[in-house]
């Protein structure tokens, strides 16, 4: 399904490009129109092209107008990409791991968000020292 948007809107990639089906449009200012209208007139295309070739989009992860959208755990926007709050929120109230299977789903997700920890690796040798057989949890 993903190569069947990516084929069809090839004449909208540079304003909404798409990643395994997700389409994100993005607009900037240009010939005397703000960036809302072009935002508009972008998003206009885009659905004229979904509606013609009636491929349906989730309500629940359309984002309209929006300054930052969620991707991939992120918060990408105008500044930038910034890692999600509420995956920091998780980690932090994280109840104490007793077994080798929790420390894997912890540190699953703490990896997820490695980008945005500095000395990652250091910080988490003790935790990945627990994943060998012979280590002793306490």
């Amino acid at each position: 399904m993903s190569r069947c948007v990516t084929h069809l809107l090839r004449s909208v990639r540079d304003f909404a490009p798409n990643y395994f089906g997700d389409v994100f449009v993005h607009s900037r200012a240009v010939n005397g129109k703000t960036d809302v209208e072009v935002h508009k007139e972008h998003l206009r295309k885009l659905l004229g092209f979904l509606r013609k070739y009636k491929v349906y989009a989730s309500l629940k992860k359309c984002f309209f107008g929006a300054s930052e959208i969620p991707i991939l755990g992120c918060l990408v926007g105008k500044s930038g990409v910034r890692p999600d709050p509420e995956k920091f929120r998780v980690i932090s109230e994280w109840p104490t791991l007793s077994n080798v299977k929790e420390l894997r789903q912890f540190l699953g997700l703490a990896t997820y968000l490695c980008k945005y920890v500095e000395n990652y690796a250091g910080k988490i040798r003790p935790l990945s020292q627990l994943l060998k057989k012979e280590a002793k949890w306490k």
